[in-house]
């Protein structure tokens, strides 16, 4: 990872809304099958509790023909954000990171820009300095390294990108940095029926390189931000499609319910998230009728993974902020808080298990 990467501290969730997806192709196959597979407990990752009772006893009465809470399965539908509910968004989101990779490459192109503001910053690597940055001259480095190339050539290069960088602080791929229990979550859902949507504020045609190999998730049950495309032809007559600095859904807050109504085309009867960004989503799932599933996933295990709100007291943060007055709701409605300290023994696929089954 280039110094530039691992030394920002800006939020995607407040720049991304503009922004359309980069593409990323993961190559690993949705993680730790196996573990969940061999395990009696589809759930082995979550400790016993609250939480893991809300889930089965959901899934119980959705499925159970003989209840006036069945849903018939073609409603099945459950989504879940993605950073911060299915992997890891800390300290930075992967897109955003990727972004300002891309600046040396795109100066190159253009060494115009080198001493132009705001490159000029974000080349020196200086923190203190990039998180100064205006929401608008964020907004011009996501749409110069995201745009004016086709669809193919992004793939590639986004391609190659993630084949080399890691995380900084457990140095692996960022494909490895998903959650266990939610891996397992996704898989008890579709194994009774459901049918499992990402709705996510990043980008669409980004989430869709990987979503299938990593959370066994097809392209066309991901829902995001999404930027336009222009069709046209190569040289030789071919037909291509190239990315352009225009923006069709902000898959963010409200849009996400707009996104989920105009791409999927029914009420989710389950929603998970993280954040004030999925808030709606999970008040537009719990306002339907009958049996209903909403989750948010509370950062509070600053040991194995981060800890963050600042919803109960913890650390202030402009990615994937979590605010008590999102954790104030949803106790008054009755949605289930996640607390990843107390109910998940185990985060990654390649960590002990059992680590903290017994609180």
């Amino acid at each position: 990872m280039t110094k530039t990467a691992a030394s920002l501290g800006i939020s995607r969730r407040s720049i991304l809304s503009t922004v359309a997806a980069l593409p990323l192709l993961s190559t690993r196959f949705f993680q730790s099958s196996a573990l969940a597979q061999a395990s009696s407990d589809p759930l082995a990752s979550w400790n016993e509790g609250a939480a893991k009772q809300a889930i089965i006893a959901f899934v119980r009465a959705a499925t159970d023909a003989s209840s006036s809470k069945f849903v018939p399965q073609e409603a099945r539908i459950a989504t879940f954000d993605q950073d911060g509910t299915l992997w890891v968004e800390h300290p930075m989101y992967t897109q955003v990171m990727y972004c300002m990779d891309r600046v040396p490459v795109v100066v190159k192109d253009r060494p115009g820009l080198r001493e132009r503001q705001p490159f000029k910053t974000i080349l020196t690597g200086d923190r203190e300095a990039i998180v100064k940055l205006s929401r608008h001259e964020l907004e011009e480095v996501l749409f110069t390294t995201l745009t004016g190339m086709t669809v193919d050539q992004f793939s590639a290069e986004a391609r190659g990108w993630i084949a080399t960088a890691r995380d900084h602080r457990w140095q692996r791929p960022y494909t490895d940095l998903t959650y266990q229990p939610m891996q397992e979550l996704l898989r008890y859902l579709r194994a009774n029926g459901f049918k499992t949507y990402i709705v996510t504020g990043g980008g669409q045609d980004f989430v869709r390189m990987y979503s299938e190999r990593v959370y066994g998730i097809p392209p066309e049950q991901v829902v995001g931000t999404a930027g336009g495309v222009k069709y046209g032809y190569t040289k030789d007559g071919d037909p291509m499609l190239t990315k352009e600095p225009k923006l069709l859904l902000n898959d963010n807050n409200a849009g996400k319910p707009e996104g989920i109504h105009l791409m999927i085309g029914r009420r989710p009867v389950a929603a998970v998230g993280n954040s004030t960004g999925d808030r709606q989503m999970l008040e537009y799932t719990a306002a339907g009728d009958g049996v209903r599933l909403a989750m948010l996933v509370l950062h509070d295990d600053a040991k194995r993974e981060y800890a963050y709100g600042p919803a109960q007291g913890l650390p202030d943060t402009k990615v994937g902020t979590f605010t008590q007055a999102l954790y104030d709701e949803a106790r008054d409605k009755g949605w289930t808080v996640v607390s990843m300290k107390d109910d998940w023994n185990r985060i990654f696929s390649f960590e002990g298990a059992g680590s903290r089954a017994h609180q």
